[in-house]
């Protein structure tokens, strides 16, 4: 089992509850494919580096979870059809 963190910037403009349910379904994605999540770090919402699809902030989360080596690319996979995800990015930890 490899450690890996993943970061997930949501839309601003979306509700509290959308929002929520979004990374419900991050974490139920990566339950799926075999992982299990240790930690969720939520850093709220943050002015971004440059504007993306005419957004100029977003809500910032970071996963902690544990898998192996083949569930970060499907993860990746679903993540960058949701429509709500502006930006993600899945990192190995090392040991």
């Amino acid at each position: 089992m490899n450690k890996y963190e993943l970061a997930v910037v949501v839309n601003a403009k979306i509700e509290d509850d959308a929002r929520t349910a979004t990374i419900e379904k991050v974490q139920e994605y990566i339950t799926r494919f075999g992982g299990t999540v240790t930690n969720v770090d939520e850093w709220g919402k943050r002015r971004l580096a440059y504007e993306i699809q005419k957004m100029r902030e977003g809500f910032y989360y970071f996963i902690t979870f544990e898998s192996d080596a083949t569930a970060p690319a499907e993860i990746e996979a679903r993540l960058r059809i949701m429509e709500n995800v502006i930006r993600f990015l899945c990192v190995r930890q090392e040991a």
